[in-house]
Parts: C-alpha cells; sequence; structure tokens
C-alpha cells in the first residue's frame, strides 16, 4: 500500500510539473501568436494604404486617382480630400468612426469591432488628402483560437504522456526493489548467507543492493553470534552439571548423602558462569568506567599461587568486575596447565595497557593457536569457565585477546587504558 502510494505521488507530481510548463507554454506561445497576427494585419493596412495612395495624384488643381479601383477595393479603401469622400463606398455603421479619421490629419490606427483601421495622410500641396483602409480580423482571430485549442489539445496530450510515462518508470524502477525484497526475504529464510552483489554501484538500485548486502551481512553476524553464545553457555554449563549429576548417581549407588560441600561447590561454579555469560553478552563501554588493574588482579588470583608484576597504579577504562571476570578463567587455565609457577605481568603500550597472564606448561600449539577461543575446544580436563567466554568478555569491554604460541602458556589481554582525569 505505501509502494502504491509513492508510486501515485511520483506520477502526481510528475502531472502537476507537466501542467505547470503546458500552461506556461500555451500562453507564452499565444501572446507570441497574437503579437504575430497583430503585426501581419498593420502590415496589410499598411499596404493596402500606400497602394491606393500610389494612385492619388493632383491635375489641374484637382485631387485624382490615376486608376479606377475594384470594386472590391471600394469595400475595404477610402479616399478623403479636403473632408469630402473622393473615392470607395463607406459602410454605414463605420460612417462617423472613417470621417473621423479623414478629419484627424494624422496617420493613426483604430479598432471598429472585429475590422481594424489605418489612416494615412498623402502630401499634397494645397489638399488634405487622407486614405482610409480596413482589415477584417476574423481570419486572425480565428488562427489564434485555433492554434490556443491545438495548443490545448497537445498540452492535455502531453500532460497524459508524461503522467503514463513516470507510471511505467516507477513500475519499472519499483519492480527492481520488489524483487530485490523478495530474494532478501527468501534467503533469509532458506539460504541466509546469500547476497546480492552487484558489483561496484552504478546508480541508486547499485547502492541500495550494496546496503543490502551489509545489512544481510549484519544480521548474519548476528546470527551467528547468537549461535556461538548458546554453544559457549551449552559449553560452560555442562561441566558442573555433569559434576552434581555424577555426585547425585554415587549417592544414590553408596546409600549415602551428597557431601553439602560438593554440592555448594559446583553450584557456586555454575552461578559464576551463569553471572559471567551474562555480563558478557549484555556489558557495554562505558566512557566513564575505569577500574584498578592492581586491585582487580588480586581478586581474580582470590589467595592462588600466581606472581604478580604489576606497575605501582595500573587503571584501565573497564567496569572491576568485568576485569576480574576476565582475568580469572585465564589464571585458572594457567594453574591448571602450569608445571610449577603461573605469573601475571602488565605493561603500556601506546593508549592501551597489555596484560601478559603466562605459566611454565607446554602452551599452545601454533597450528591450534585461533582455535581455543572456540566452544568446545579443550586441552585437558577442568572447571570453569572457558576462553570461549573469555573473548566474549573482552569483545563487550572493549579490549582483545589473543594466545600466543612461544613455547609456554601465554595469553596477551590489551585492555582500554583509563583517560587522566581533570
Amino acid at each position: 500500500m505505501a509502494v502504491t502510494g509513492f508510486r501515485k505521488r511520483v506520477v502526481a507530481l510528475t502531472m502537476l510539473i507537466a501542467t505547470a510548463v503546458v500552461a506556461i507554454l500555451v500562453v507564452v506561445s499565444h501572446v507570441l501568436l497574437s503579437r504575430v497576427t497583430d503585426a501581419d494585419a498593420h502590415d496589410l493596412a499598411h499596404t493596402r494604404a500606400e497602394a491606393v495612395a500610389a494612385n492619388v495624384t493632383a491635375k489641374d488643381g484637382r485631387v485624382v486617382l490615376t486608376e479606377n479601383g475594384s470594386e472590391a477595393l471600394d469595400e475595404v479603401a477610402w479616399v478623403y480630400t479636403d473632408g469630402r469622400l473622393l473615392d470607395g463606398n463607406v459602410p454605414p455603421s463605420m460612417v462617423d468612426r472613417v470621417e473621423a479619421l479623414a478629419d484627424s490629419g494624422r496617420s493613426q490606427t483604430a479598432s471598429v469591432g472585429d475590422y481594424l483601421l489605418y489612416a494615412r495622410k498623402v502630401p499634397i500641396d494645397g489638399h488634405h488628402v487622407m486614405v482610409i483602409v480596413r482589415v477584417d480580423l476574423t481570419p486572425y482571430e480565428t488562427s489564434e483560437q485555433r492554434s490556443l485549442t491545438l495548443s490545448l489539445i497537445l498540452g492535455g496530450l502531453t500532460i497524459l504522456l508524461a503522467g503514463g510515462v513516470a507510471h511505467l518508470v516507477v513500475r519499472r524502477a519499483l519492480r527492481v526493489v520488489h524483487e530485490m525484497a523478495a530474494l532478501a526475504d527468501e534467503w533469509g529464510h532458506h539460504e541466509p548467507g546469500r547476497r546480492f552483489n552487484l558489483g561496484v554501484p552504478r546508480d541508486e538500485f547499485g547502492e541500495l543492493g550494496r546496503t543490502l548486502d551489509h545489512l544481510l551481512e549484519r544480521v548474519d553476524n548476528a546470527l551467528a553470534d547468537e549461535r556461538r553464545l548458546t554453544d559457549e553457555i551449552a559449553h560452560e554449563l555442562r561441566t558442573p552439571l555433569t559434576v552434581l549429576r555424577a555426585e547425585a548417581q554415587l549417592a544414590q549407588l553408596s546409600g549415602e548423602p551428597v557431601p553439602p560441600e560438593a554440592v555448594l561447590s559446583e553450584v557456586d561454579r555454575l552461578d559464576a558462569a551463569i553471572t559471567t555469560i551474562l555480563r558478557a553478552a549484555r556489558a557495554r563501554t562505558d566512557k566513564g568506567t575505569r577500574c584498578d588493574l592492581r586491585s582487580a588482579a588480586r581478586q581474580a588470583i582470590a589467595g592462588r599461587a600466581v606472581e604478580v608484576a604489576f606497575p605501582s597504579k595500573v587503571e584501565v577504562a573497564v567496569a572491576p568486575d568485568v576485569a576480574v571476570s576476565l582475568l580469572s578463567p585465564l589464571l585458572e587455565n594457567g594453574l591448571r596447565h602450569a608445571r610449577s609457577r603461573v605469573w601475571i605481568t602488565a605493561r603500556t603500550q601506546g593508549e592501551a595497557i597489555v596484560v601478559d597472564v603466562l605459566d611454565d606448561g607446554p602452551g599452545f600449539d601454533s597450528a591450534e593457536v585461533d582455535r581455543v577461543f572456540e566452544a568446545g575446544v579443550t586441552s585437558g580436563d577442568g572447571y570453569g569457565l572457558g576462553l570461549p567466554v573469555v573473548r566474549r568478555i573482552a569483545a563487550s569491554a572493549g579490549a582483545e585477546v589473543r594466545a600466543i604460541a612461544d613455547g609456554r602458556g601465554h595469553v596477551e589481554v590489551t585492555l582500554p587504558a583509563a583517560r587522566a582525569t581533570t
């Protein structure tokens, strides 16, 4: 319905513009034609008057015509001498006006009904001679009316043609949009990875196709991100749930109650996993957020045997609980795989703080260094949060985490440094 309304508005606007243009052209052409016909009528009147005046001469003190005019000319041309009609037949309806022009003694034009009158003074010594001619304006007015009617008809056809062309052009243009929308909708249900791939945009529709490709890419990424989150949740919650189930089955077989410490420990681990995953999904970087990295590291260590080599004061632009949730899984992972030593350092790199979590274990395989952050990938048994959630927490906090294959356990976390307050 909205597309139809848009099409109607475009067609209506096109016809409105065409109407305005046609109206202007009709008015201008009619004015120009009127001026041309008026000029032709005056030229004809002057020509007739000069033709008659050429036959007027003086002979023996009298004004005479050298040639006799035809009866037709007598009806449209008259010669007055000293206020007396010398030649021609003046219609009764024009006698007063013609005589007034004859008595005026100067060349001039006048209109009487549908006729143009032109008076021309003939210079003859001793006499007052005036030649007056009549031009019928009816043919000129008829020509103007016919021209105006034809212009209006052609203008109307032009307006209709403009509206029809606009309708076809807009319909054809919107057909492309309809097809693109239908394809995008179909791909969204059956082939979400498909794209228009129209190449370098050559027109507005090419730009629209590229925009839709970017939009589909973002939607696809969002769906993939949701799938990854689901996988990570399933992976991180499976271990504590498995432990709880094993404890319950063991108690069922042995007939002894489940140790409360084991249940509470796994419930706490499960609660920590859920809390951290939700924080990773909801966290956003806040320009005003900051924390002391040394204090966050102490909370993450929680009394475990980890060496700390930090500067005296290091502040990062992340929330304290996010920093703890980011470092704790990395420290636990290092403790699980270390032979005897785990340590953590911090250094400044431009406008960022780089934290290195290291252990003297076997480290990461260079061929698998990019896969350690994928859900389900593990190098041994263990509990708690995995590296995929660490990556999600880092991304939510505007940080970056990566594993380094250098012959030892080494994970590098790059955090945005807190800006100095003024």
